[in-house]
């Protein structure tokens, strides 16, 4: 590849791109919300969101020096990263701390990146994520799951222009950031219940898996700092709501 090949490829991925008109954002929201509150829709999508919150966990356990033994996903859209380590101490906390709260977090950097134009290193930054993700991965469902999520940001980067670029890349960041603050209250209303069903969460050293409420991230949080679960979902809550909020008022340019 020669340096004018080089440059242009540089070019077309760090450099800004038109902002779309105000009509494509709102109607992005639109459609993001739409597969977001519908219940049966959402036993779908969902699966963008636990591949966002395991990619949560995984990279705070890699961050925080755990080993990381590997990521499953399930078609129940519950997820479980599994990573090895001392089982107290700030590391845990974090890699337990970072599922519920990553895919708002990650919805609020996208958001950040579309108000500063780059929407074609948004899309490209999604797809090394993602193949990222696609090593870790233990499973033949979550192996495809990542593989379809990636290729589909791959292919659009790729091989579209920008008004399709834009559309696509303005509904990933409004799902991330609507679709990330349902679990909260999912998790919520599961422990309320006392039931726990299937959820996302990660099994550390020595720690117990994804097998309910009891076992949830809150409550492996709980124990691990000694603070209440209920204060652990107010933050889950309050991380998804203000990234919601910010994330919104960039994405529409107020």
């Amino acid at each position: 590849m020669d340096s004018t090949s080089l440059a242009d490829l540089w070019d077309r991925v760090f450099g800004t791109q038109p902002a779309p008109d105000r009509w494509l954002v709102v109607a992005t929201a639109v459609a993001a919300l739409a597969v977001t509150v519908p219940g049966a829709l959402w036993r779908v999508s969902r699966n963008a969101i636990t591949i966002a919150h395991e990619g949560g966990h995984a990279l705070l356990a890699l961050v925080s020096g755990r080993r990381l033994q590997g990521v499953r996903l399930h078609s129940d859209t519950s997820g479980l990263t599994v990573s090895r380590g001392k089982p107290t101490g700030l590391g845990m906390i974090l890699t337990a701390a970072a599922g519920y709260t990553a895919p708002s977090l990650l919805g609020l950097g996208g958001a950040w990146l579309l108000a500063a134009h780059h929407i074609t290193l948004l899309l490209w930054l999604a797809t090394a994520l993602l193949i990222a993700m696609l090593v870790m991965i233990r499973n033949a469902y979550g192996a495809l799951t990542v593989l379809v999520t990636g290729a589909a940001f791959l292919l659009v980067s790729w091989l579209t222009g920008p008004a399709v670029q834009s559309a696509f890349a303005y509904s990933a960041v409004w799902f991330l950031l609507l679709g990330g603050v349902r679990p909260a209250f999912e998790l919520q209303a599961k422990r309320r219940q006392g039931y726990g069903g299937r959820g996302a969460s990660f099994v550390g050293g020595g720690g117990r898996g994804a097998g309910g409420a009891p076992d949830s991230d809150a409550d492996l949080l709980a124990r691990l700092t000694h603070v209440p679960p209920a204060l652990w979902l107010f933050l889950f809550h309050a991380v998804s709501l203000c990234s919601l909020i910010g994330g919104g008022r960039w994405l529409l340019g107020l």
